[in-house]
């Protein structure tokens, strides 16, 4: 593959809701550029895009993918992120790597939620968006009223430019706009046909020109006087009207047979943004700023994504935003600080590379077997200090207890899961110090259970996913004096320890221990003996087995034995003190209570606090925020929260946020208290 110019480069992210067709249409954009010879399907994991064997076997898209290609004097890279919540992680690597997006919407269920928080991501991140209406072939499929849902939405921002001249139901041609005439599509080949005279086409031309219009004064002119645009005039405004925000182009046409395909092709190899056009978030110590990809400027460059794999290892895809990268390179990583050695640089086509001499600045490549390097980090020449800032990635929501099915495994199931976390940022895992469960946590269920998979076919390990363990705790809610007593005789030396402690309520997290002894009863020597026994008691209590907190023991009275007394004789006996006073103390059970802050759309407010109150919530207030959402802070138990993330999914549609973190602990109510009791019994 040649090298090309900055302003020929066109990184082109596919976004868009689950099932929408962003892969089928990446696999027909590939076939009307003659780089594939077919259009492959999902449903069949013939897609060129859906290589990874998680992709094959549930025939939806799990990670993002890149096909680079020439057409029509540009390089063209496809980047295919995820459409579903659980993958959210792949549109922020998409939007690291892209110069513009392209939202793909079906013509039968329109502008949906996925596609709306796409279009809401890209504007943040800065980058130009266009909308490709598909799957126009289908029952109860109307270009005419998804284009009216955008235009409610987004107002004059829409900018038609390929639409479909419909009669009946069915898609008789297309028509180009710009150019103001129709074609008649088989597949993704067209050839000219006449054009229709139809007022829906008439008007969409008259809101395209005055789109065009409104992003150039001398256009403003020629179109007040009545003159008439050139093909080219509405090209060069287009591309500057997406670039500065004011344009969102939008395509119609079929996923699956390529029809109209090649039309928005033909259209977006002119018009959509290079990388000479994309600002970048930078950042140079301290201070942060913007740029734009500098060819002549010292080396550097983003990873937007990382593949772990047992045998190749790791590969890391890169798009260069100063310089050239070539082989051989020593590049410093800005997060360690370290020197990574590059072996050879790759292009990427799919789960496909092939070797390339350099990459230069605005074009992507692949590295392999990388020491250090993330999902995020920069590489730059010795000398630089330059830090691109990539798109953020959602946070996980979700966890769940690993359970290893082999024992002795663990260690493998570590060392796998550790290798996924580098390629996956939005997922983590850590061993909880008071269950001392291995916790995974990531964005949703089928997200675990795709980890899940990957660690049984890429590592050889199988586990099983449970709702996580509560840390409960135990204390007391009276005062009482009990006695402890440990007599042992057998042969020789014997054991003799003898106290009375007083055990009573206090305010603090960990136990604490007092004496009151007077006389003599029990020897100075012997009181830390008392005290390790009761701090090791208090590790499991009386009712369930969990610590015991907000506990006071005071030694107050004993007796010894001048020959039989021993350290051990005293630890032993305050044990017995702990066993027999903590259940007359109204021993009570202690549920953890954590602060949620949910932000949601105004339409859900109302289903979401339904929610909240059956998991024993409390909401504490509402606040109002931007964009027609209201935040709700609630408290509610921990143990209630597990399946919080798939309600909010299903409530909310994926446009709730929402941040829980522990806060104290609560007396559980008696029924809760019964259940834990009773399974710990079991």
């Amino acid at each position: 593959m040649k090298q090309f110019d900055i302003n020929k480069i066109k990184s082109i992210a596919l976004l868009g809701h689950g099932s929408s067709g962003k892969t089928t249409l990446a696999d027909s954009i590939l076939f009307s550029a003659g780089v594939t010879d077919r259009i492959g399907k999902t449903s069949d994991g013939s897609a060129t895009m859906d290589f990874d064997a998680e992709e094959k076997k549930r025939s939806v898209s799990v990670s993002t993918a890149v096909y680079q290609f020439e057409y029509k004097d540009n390089k063209i890279n496809l980047i295919d992120a995820p459409g579903l919540f659980d993958f959210a992680g792949g549109v922020s690597e998409a939007l690291t790597g892209a110069d513009s997006a392209l939202i793909v919407l079906s013509g039968k269920s329109g502008l949906n939620v996925g596609a709306q928080i796409n279009y809401d991501q890209a504007k943040a991140a800065g980058i130009p968006v266009s909308f490709f209406i598909g799957k126009l072939d289908s029952p109860r499929a109307y270009f005419y009223r998804v284009i009216s849902t955008l235009t409610a939405h987004y107002g004059a921002v829409v900018c038609p430019v390929v639409i479909p001249y419909v009669e009946g139901e069915t898609v008789v041609s297309y028509v180009n706009l710009i150019e103001g005439k129709a074609y008649k599509c088989e597949g993704v080949k067209y050839t000219e046909t006449a054009m229709p005279e139809n007022d829906d086409i008439n008007n969409m031309r008259d809101v395209m020109l005055e789109a065009v219009a409104s992003v150039d004064e001398e256009l403003m002119d020629k179109y007040f006087g009545g003159e008439p645009f050139t093909s080219d005039e509405i090209k060069a405004a287009l591309k500057k009207g997406m670039v500065a925000g004011d344009i969102c182009p939008v395509f119609g046409g079929v996923n699956q047979t390529g029809e109209g395909v090649s039309l928005a092709l033909d259209i977006l190899a002119d018009i959509a943004p290079s990388a000479a056009d994309r600002e970048y978030t930078v950042k140079n110590g301290e201070a942060e700023g913007t740029a734009n990809c500098n060819p002549t400027a010292p080396a550097a460059a983003v990873v937007f994504k990382t593949i772990a794999d047992p045998f190749v290892g790791k590969l890391s895809y890169f798009k260069v935003i100063n310089g050239s990268v070539k082989a051989d390179m020593k590049l410093i990583n800005i997060r360690t600080g370290e020197e990574e050695r590059l072996g050879k640089v790759m292009w990427l086509k799919g789960g496909k590379q092939e070797d390339a001499d350099v990459i230069n600045a605005g074009d992507i490549g692949s590295v392999a077997k990388l020491g250090s390097v993330k999902t995020g980090d920069t590489l730059c020449a010795a000398g630089s200090s330059v830090e691109i800032v990539a798109a953020a990635f959602p946070k996980a929501c979700l966890s769940m207890a690993v359970k290893v099915v082999k024992k002795g495994e663990e260690e493998k199931v570590s060392q796998g899961l550790q290798r996924l976390c580098e390629e996956d940022p939005t997922l983590s895992f850590a061993t909880d110090k008071e269950t001392r469960e291995l916790v995974l946590s990531g964005l949703g269920e089928q997200h675990l259970d795709v980890v899940s998979s990957k660690l049984k076919n890429k590592f050889g390990v199988e586990v099983k996913l449970e709702t996580p363990k509560v840390a409960y705790r135990e204390t007391i809610r009276k005062k009482v004096k009990v006695q402890g007593r440990h007599k042992k005789q057998s042969g020789g030396h014997g054991q003799f320890g003898d106290v009375w402690i007083e055990f009573e309520p206090c305010d603090s997290d960990d136990m604490i221990f007092a004496e009151n002894v007077f006389g003599g009863a029990v020897p100075k020597n012997f009181f830390p003996a008392v005290e390790t026994g009761l701090r090791e008691c208090v590790k499991k209590g009386t009712l369930a087995g969990y610590p015991v907190v907000g506990l006071k023991a005071t030694l107050v009275d004993g007796s010894y034995h001048p020959v039989d007394s021993s350290e051990m004789s005293f630890k032993m006996a305050a044990a017995v003190a702990f066993k027999a006073g903590i259940p007359m103390a109204n021993p009570v059970l202690l549920e953890p209570i954590g602060t949620l802050n949910v932000l949601v759309p105004d339409d859900v407010m109302g289903d979401v606090i339904g929610d909240i109150n059956k998991r024993r919530g409390r909401v504490l207030g509402m606040n109002p925020a931007e964009n027609r959402k209201q935040e709700i802070i609630a408290e509610v138990p921990v143990s209630e929260m597990g399946d919080f993330p798939t309600a909010m999914r299903s409530i909310a549609q994926g446009r709730a946020i929402f941040d829980f973190k522990f806060e104290r602990y609560e007396e559980a109510p008696p029924f809760v208290a019964q259940k834990v009791i009773a399974e710990k019994s079991e």
